[in-house]
């Protein structure tokens, strides 16, 4: 006879979450890392961030007042305000935190994710790291709408001051006059778009550095820069060809802004090659027709290797909140690639799963007892 064996998944224990900087809502104080902990039966402590400290301060209050109001456990729901980094690393590593979620930068989420392994008991560090998040514009479609493809392309680089994690930085295409008109179209829309004001002037200064560091690449073509003062960024503009690319790592790196870079490929095989260079991404957009399809399917291993969504013939900008949403991938762009920050999927970082054998329907949960 085989044994009985039922399984129910427990919450893991308390979670530290870390504010974003560019969603005081939809990513910060009560945003998905901390309504997925709650839902997953998991007390939260956020670690507000620093640029938005009357807000998080505001959605907490209400979040007290919803926990006194259904007469639950004040212990639910804790806010830490200011400090230094040691506030975060004394959250991280304090043995009674169980997870962390994190959304922010490569090099603070790569520092807090080895305190969590350096741990006595290591934990779960879930962190949203960065992504370039490549477009592939694939030659039917350059051919079909090329232009038009160049202008959805600007107008989605510089949506909220290129401030979105799934920001489409990097476009891929086949070199030739429907390169130029894509290229020529996207500069155009660029252009007019005057500069705009960042959330935090450390945002300003790592987009004025990384543009530097983008124009100053070997084979790197500068076809539109500007000004950029204080906390304000305009456009910028670059290309360069495939063997260039390949050849500098660091013009992979994102650039968290409204800077878009252009890669001119040799033919379909190159764009391959390209494709299959990248390292993590949150995202990757094929740019398709019909005639398109064989190229596609090419692709198609490969990108679902290196993005946690992969989308066709529109631009990664919004993220909709859905049970199929994944706003995750390899690292770089998260830290575990099988987890989502994003969609009822999240809510699965935070449990673990128990299997019950033979137990007494009497130590049973509630939810495992025959009806």
């Amino acid at each position: 006879p085989r044994p009985d064996l039922r399984m129910m998944q427990r919450p893991i224990g308390p979670v530290a979450v870390f504010g974003a900087s560019n969603f005081p809502l939809a990513f910060s104080t009560a945003g998905g890392d901390t309504a997925a902990a709650l839902a997953a039966g998991c007390p939260v402590v956020v670690k507000g961030h620093g640029a938005h400290p009357g807000t998080g301060e505001i959605v907490g209050d209400a979040i007290v007042a919803a926990l006194a109001r259904l007469g639950m456990d004040g212990g639910i729901f804790s806010l830490v305000q200011g400090g230094t980094r040691a506030v975060g690393e004394a959250l991280v590593t304090d043995p009674r935190i169980k997870a962390v979620g994190f959304t922010g930068s490569l090099g603070g989420g790569r520092a807090l994710f080895d305190l969590c392994a350096k741990r006595p008991e290591p934990i779960p560090f879930f962190g949203e790291l960065g992504s370039v998040n490549p477009m592939f514009v694939l030659p039917e479609a350059a051919a079909a709408r090329g232009a038009d493809l160049g202008a959805g392309w600007a107008a989605s680089l510089t949506m909220g001051v290129g401030q979105f994690c799934t920001n489409p930085g990097i476009a891929i295409v086949v070199d030739g006059p429907e390169a130029d008109a894509f290229v020529n179209a996207a500069g155009e829309c660029l252009r007019a778009v005057a500069a705009q004001t960042m959330l935090t002037e450390g945002m300003a200064d790592a987009y004025r550095n990384g543009a530097n560091r983008v124009s100053e690449g070997e084979g790197v073509k500068a076809l539109l820069t500007g000004t950029c003062e204080a906390r304000s960024a305009a456009p910028y503009l670059f290309e360069v060809s495939a063997k260039d690319w390949m050849a500098n790592e660091e013009l992979s790196e994102e650039v968290f802004g409204p800077l878009g870079l252009v890669i001119r490929v040799r033919d379909a095989e190159q764009m391959q090659a390209v494709a299959a260079s990248f390292k993590g991404q949150l995202t990757a957009t094929l740019q398709m027709d019909d005639g398109d399809i064989d190229l596609a399917r090419a692709l198609m291993p490969v990108l679902e290797q290196m993005a946690g969504r992969v989308l066709a013939n529109g631009f990664p900008t919004g993220v909709e909140v859905a049970g199929t949403m994944v706003h995750g991938g390899p690292y770089p762009a998260s830290t575990n690639f099988g987890a989502t920050s994003v969609g009822t999927l999240s809510i699965r970082r935070f449990l673990r799963p128990v299997c019950y054998q033979n137990l007494p329907e009497a130590l049973l949960p509630a939810d495992l007892q025959a009806v």
